[in-house]
């Protein structure tokens, strides 16, 4: 089952800002998990911890980045919460998340945002954890959408 989660969306911030979001450690705790431990290089690690006291559950612990160019693109593994954890956590490969930036033509202060994240399998369990992913990646891109806006009015 090939059925990759594709989310799009347009970011109130330059491209520069918007890859930073996604790699640096400050600013990805600022919207998605609530500490990051990310190297933006090749190998790299991409872990983000949801529990910092407890690491090994509802984490990326041990995901690794897997393609990165600044400003246009980064991938990275990615595992499960601790619901999904037993097949997700442990399967070969992981799956892969893929985020694109692409500066907006009429705005330079606009950044459209494209995230893809593959590697379902075909099986029932899969698909409940790949309709849980669809909407914790569109809830929390759009968060992070509703949070740059509302700072931009506030400056």
């Amino acid at each position: 089952m090939q059925k990759i989660i594709q989310i799009e969306i347009e970011l109130n911030c330059g491209v520069n800002q918007a890859f930073n979001l996604f790699t640096v450690n400050e600013k990805l705790e600022s919207w998605l998990p609530e500490k990051a431990e990310v190297e933006p290089k090749v190998g790299g690690k991409y872990e983000l911890f949801w529990d910092p006291q407890n690491r090994e559950i509802n984490s990326t612990i041990g995901c690794k980045i897997t393609s990165i160019e600044k400003d246009k693109f980064l991938s990275f593994e990615w595992k499960g919460p601790e619901r999904f954890q037993s097949f997700m956590n442990f399967c070969d490969p992981l799956t892969h998340v893929v985020v694109v930036f692409s500066s907006s033509s009429d705005d330079p202060k606009k950044t459209t945002l494209f995230l893809f994240h593959s590697g379902w399998r075909d099986d029932p369990k899969w698909q409940k954890a790949r309709d849980y992913f669809e909407k914790a990646w569109s809830g929390a891109l759009t968060n992070l959408k509703e949070n740059l806006s509302s700072k931009k009015q506030l400056d």
